[in-house]
């Protein structure tokens, strides 16, 4: 017996998105309390940002209304060849798999039938049907071991991480942690091809900080995004730190891994401190993004990127992900995002203000980013 295809209100998914917007929760917790697949929890939150300047257009609500009307009419009264043309459209091939997903409509005679629909969007009926099962606690135990291993030797791929969970005590196969390393975007750091690939279309920029002398604050700034494990899920964190004196000048949290979160910390870092002159980054999408570079070269920021599989290109912030993880996340058990943002607000300001750096002739981030006294707190 097939199973019936569940459909979503629109009161619904504003519901959903609003909740994922909020960021307190991560998506397997928001998939668990709407009873809805994770993956429709960054859909749909990705279609609230993008529609929402549609509700500043100056339209009143009953014009709105009315012109809604008018548009379903529409629909209603066009044929199965016009709904075919739109699916075989730019727009519906360029997303991503999990937006094609629910791009998929209940069969009826103004829409093709779902297998005609799954074979113009390029995605497999099965699909259609597949309830990704919740995090089990499990899971969420060897995610946050491999973690803290990976943090000591990110050497190790999903052979060696195998072998060591073992040792643990813990009975899984390399199959299992392969999955679990992929869902957190772990990799083994060794000489290979093809290790950073940016978003398809996206500019790659040079490396730009190779023997240069970096010696004064907002000469060069850098930034990357890591996985931080909650009790339930987990979520990403970026931040935006000044090379020269380590300050951390920005940062954001969210429970998806989209570009929004990136360009948000940005524009931070740039209304408080002003340009710098060179801006590091690797080659993930986010970065080579042209939401992401679009910012930085209105601003005049030479944009530079790291070099395939070079991890000490932006080994600064790769160092900052360690001192982050070990000298707050691993101390605490982070009820939800709400706790997160909390903990790692009081973590900066302390970063920033009183922990002393041995690479800084144990002065603090902030006594060299600002070479004056500090009158106030910044």
């Amino acid at each position: 017996m097939s199973k019936v295809r569940r459909h979503y209100s629109s009161e619904f998914k504003a519901k959903v998105a609003l909740a994922a917007l909020k960021g307190d929760q991560t998506t397997s917790e928001l998939a668990a309390r709407f009873e809805v697949h994770p993956s429709l929890v960054s859909q749909w939150k990705r279609e609230l940002l993008d529609n929402a300047s549609g509700l500043f257009d100056g339209k009143s609500g009953k014009a709105a209304q009315k012109s809604q009307e008018e548009i379903d009419t529409l629909y209603r009264e066009i044929g199965k060849l016009t709904v075919e043309r739109d699916f075989l459209s730019r727009k519906a091939r360029a997303l991503s798999r999990a937006q094609r997903l629910a791009m998929v409509e209940p069969p009826s005679p103004a829409t093709p039938s779902l297998r005609r629909q799954c074979q113009l969007l390029g995605i497999s009926r099965s699909s259609l049907y597949y309830q990704r099962r919740e995090l089990l606690p499990e899971d969420l135990e060897l995610m946050r071991l491999i973690d803290e291993q990976y943090l000591r030797t990110p050497i190790y791929g999903s052979r060696r991480m195998t072998v060591h969970l073992n040792r643990l005590g813990y009975r899984v196969n390399r199959k299992r942690v392969r999955r679990l390393m992929r869902q957190m975007g772990l990799h083994a750091v060794y000489p290979r091809p093809r290790t950073s690939l940016p978003g398809k279309g996206h500019r790659v920029y040079p490396y730009r900080l190779r023997g240069l002398t970096i010696d004064r604050p907002n000469q060069v700034w850098a930034t990357d995004v890591s996985y931080i494990p909650l009790a339930r899920g987990f979520m990403y964190l970026v931040a935006v730190m000044d090379w020269h004196s380590r300050r951390v000048l920005s940062w954001r949290v969210s429970n998806t891994l989209d570009t929004d979160f990136c360009v948000d910390a940005l524009e931070e870092a740039l209304a408080r401190y002003g340009p710098p002159e060179i801006f590091n980054t690797d080659q993930g999408c986010q970065f080579t993004s042209e939401a992401f570079t679009r910012v930085l070269e209105a601003h005049g920021v030479a944009i530079s990127m790291d070099g395939k599989g070079c991890y000490r290109d932006n080994i600064f912030v790769e160092r900052l992900w360690r001192s982050v993880k070990y000298e707050c996340v691993y101390l605490m058990a982070f009820e939800d995002g709400a706790h997160l943002k909390r903990a790692l607000r009081n973590y900066f300001a302390w970063y920033n203000r009183e922990r002393p750096h041995q690479g800084l002739d144990d002065a603090t981030p902030d006594e060299v980013y600002f070479p004056q006294p500090l009158t106030q707190a910044a």
